[in-house]
């Protein structure tokens, strides 16, 4: 996409990241919290578990370390570019074009989903309802690792890798409060970090990861 021609309106963000491509994979694929949840996340995960990366991007790291880890991985993306980037650069997944709000899976499909930094440009509702309905396609025992940038705010207007979006988030107490009480999950693991992008378009963020669990039947060990 021309970025002349979206240049001082707010972009949606299959805009933004068919105008970023592979350049977004340069700027974050190093972060190391993003690398630790992913480590985390297949030392609990058996050979041919599903997993669900909500927001695919490029397919590097996510979906490339869990299909190296055994996974069977599904990606969805909104952006085209992205999209084709991911099926290109890790063809042992499957990619799709899709937005969470319109993807469908049964309950309890699957064994696991990512979803790191997918839920920013919509309204706090969608974003919660979002979650939520993550939440209701992992099996029992099954793992939601994310992660945002966390904040009290809800469709502001800023400037990031010089594109305008509107982006919302949530407190850290309101995003775990969301998990543990709204989608019913355990959370196991949060931490607060700051990552400074290896770009000069972007400053240093600050990031929330979360591991949560989705209640195992009585009996299941803890993990």
């Amino acid at each position: 996409m021309d970025h002349d021609a979206t240049k001082g309106r707010p972009v949606s963000a299959a805009e933004l990241f068919d105008g970023l491509g592979i350049e977004y994979e340069r700027a974050f694929v190093r972060l190391p919290a993003q690398l630790a949840a992913i480590e985390w996340l297949t030392a609990r995960l058996g050979a041919g578990a599903r997993v669900l990366d909500v927001g695919s991007g490029t397919g590097r790291p996510v979906a490339d370390l869990l299909v190296r880890a055994g996974c069977e991985v599904t990606g969805i993306d909104v952006s085209g570019e992205m999209v084709a980037l991911a099926g290109a650069q890790v063809p042992g997944a499957r990619f799709e074009q899709c937005d969470v709000r319109a993807f469908d899976a049964p309950e309890g499909h699957f064994d696991a989903v990512c979803a790191f930094f997918p839920l920013m440009m919509m309204s706090r509702a969608e974003a919660a309802a979002a979650l939520k309905r993550m939440a209701g396609w992992l099996a029992p025992g099954g793992f939601l690792v994310t992660a945002t940038v966390p904040a009290d705010v809800e469709d502001v207007e800023i400037v990031w890798m010089e594109r305008t979006v509107r982006v919302s988030s949530f407190s850290v107490e309101e995003y775990l409060r969301l998990q543990r009480e709204d989608c019913g999950l355990d959370v196991l693991h949060h931490e607060l970090s700051v990552f400074d992008p290896d770009d000069d378009r972007a400053a240093p963020e600050d990031h929330l990861f979360t591991y949560a669990r989705r209640p195992a039947p009585t009996g299941t060990p803890e993990v």
